[in-house]
């Protein structure tokens, strides 16, 4: 049992060390709002989203004011829109109204992301997700609160890489009809290769078919509580630098198994996962790449890295399992740049590189996250980008993920401001070689021999 002088424990680290609960997400699944009339399915969706939620944002309140835990997002995550809309729509803009209805339903219940404008394509896809994906430029131009994933890879599908080239096109669109906000569109899109179906984090969060009809997961954070703790055993062994992480992390966990099961029971909706996941902010001390100089590196880049993070990576996921029996999602370290103050002081400081961040997501929870790159980037590049990115999660059975902004307009050495939980980022320089005819070739990368396990 969880009770409250195991969470007053915490006081310390909430109050000096930035730990929050980062989300607490609703998933909901509009499956059964499914219709052939656009009209009618706007208004089920609308209608479900707004029943289920309505008490979500008063309940994450109510939850932190008596516990005394900052719950800094309320969020809502629904099945993936091509399933839902394949059978009304018939054009992109049909799509892109589905996520105006998204949209609007999340501003009335108050709640600052809705994930799910999605389609998971990983072996092919079928003409509605295709005309999904399509649609994402002009839904995302069109929308505050909308998220948009696309899994375009598994390790037991391989990679399909007509999707790839596409999003590439996609991106790049995306960049352009959202120029006049720095390309912001973008930092809403994530592509996958192996998607998690309990993600509550944005923007690749959605409710998977696998799911409920309802369930409620929450993503805890902590990086200043883990950098805290690490500054107590400086000099020590790896044996006790892994102990520290372990029992930091055990604690973290249980705030938000508390926060879970105490949003279920008043929401009367099943609870799901707890996502622990370091996801940084851009405030001082809240800082993953802190974390890694506080092992023992000069800046997050420095040779070591990817080592730090493995064993930072793998600890995490040890203590988060001891302390709750439902631990999912994309539970490890985030890595992104412009969340993260210790990340961009390494950019500017020449000790990371987009190569090395592509290294790095070998071992951390997702990949290539919210990295500005110049906005005359070509869209087979992008392309090229996705596909290494999604054969690493192939190859390695791990989630893996790519969210990449061309700044329109902005080239290397300029600094683009997207403000709040989003923060800033210096635009990183890209390999200017082309894999144009790599890219043209389109079909799939089959699955390698591993994924034949049954």
């Amino acid at each position: 049992m969880i009770n409250f002088l195991e969470v007053s424990e915490t006081n310390e680290m909430i109050e000096k060390e930035h730990l929050d609960v980062r989300t607490i997400t609703l998933g909901i699944s509009l499956l059964d709002c499914i219709d052939s009339d656009l009209e009618t399915l706007k208004g089920k969706i609308y209608a479900k989203i707004y029943e289920a939620a309505k008490d979500l944002v008063s309940t994450g309140e109510k939850i932190a004011h008596e516990y005394g835990i900052p719950i800094i997002n309320k969020r809502i995550s629904v099945t993936p829109m091509a399933l839902v809309g394949g059978a009304a729509c018939r054009t992109e803009e049909d799509f892109a109204s589905l996520a105006e209805t998204l949209d609007k339903v999340a501003e009335e219940v108050g709640v600052n992301f809705i994930g799910g404008y999605s389609a998971l394509v990983s072996k092919g896809m079928t003409p509605a997700e295709e005309l999904l994906i399509r649609s994402i430029p002009l839904a995302l131009s069109r929308t505050e609160r909308v998220c948009s994933s696309v899994n375009v890879g598994s390790t037991r599908t391989g990679i399909n890489m007509d999707a790839v080239k596409l999003l590439g096109e996609v991106v790049k669109e995306t960049a352009e009809c959202t120029r006049e906000r720095d390309s912001l569109g973008c930092a809403k899109l994530v592509v996958f290769c192996n998607a998690p179906d309990d993600n509550p984090f944005m923007a690749g969060a959605f409710h998977g078919v696998t799911e409920s009809d309802k369930v409620i997961n929450v993503g805890v954070s902590g990086p200043g509580v883990v950098k805290t703790a690490l500054e107590k055993v400086r000099g020590e062994n790896f044996e006790v630098l892994c102990e520290t992480i372990k029992r930091t992390a055990f604690k973290v966990t249980r705030v938000g198994q508390l926060v879970a099961q105490e949003a279920s029971k008043l929401l009367n909706v099943p609870f799901g996962i707890v996502d622990l996941s370091l996801a940084p902010t851009p405030a001082i001390g809240d800082s993953v790449a802190d974390i890694l100089c506080e092992m023992g590196l000069e800046y997050a880049g420095a040779p070591g890295t990817t080592a730090a993070l493995a064993v930072l990576n793998d600890q995490v996921k040890k203590g988060g399992v001891m302390a709750s029996s439902f631990v999912g999602g994309l539970s490890g370290a985030f890595i992104p740049v412009s969340e993260d103050q210790g990340m961009i002081d390494a950019v500017a400081a020449g000790a990371l590189t987009l190569e090395k961040l592509e290294a790095m997501t070998c071992v951390c929870s997702v990949g290539l996250d919210m990295i500005a790159i110049p906005g005359d980037t070509k869209a087979t590049t992008i392309s090229g980008i996705l596909a290494d990115e999604m054969a690493i999660g192939m190859v390695n059975q791990k989630t893996t993920a790519v969210r990449v902004i061309p700044v329109i307009g902005k080239g290397v050495g300029d600094t683009v401001e997207f403000g709040g939980l989003l923060g800033h980022a210096p635009i990183m320089p890209v390999n200017p070689f082309s894999c144009d005819a790599f890219i043209n070739r389109g079909g799939r990368i089959p699955a390698p021999i591993h994924s034949f396990k049954n």
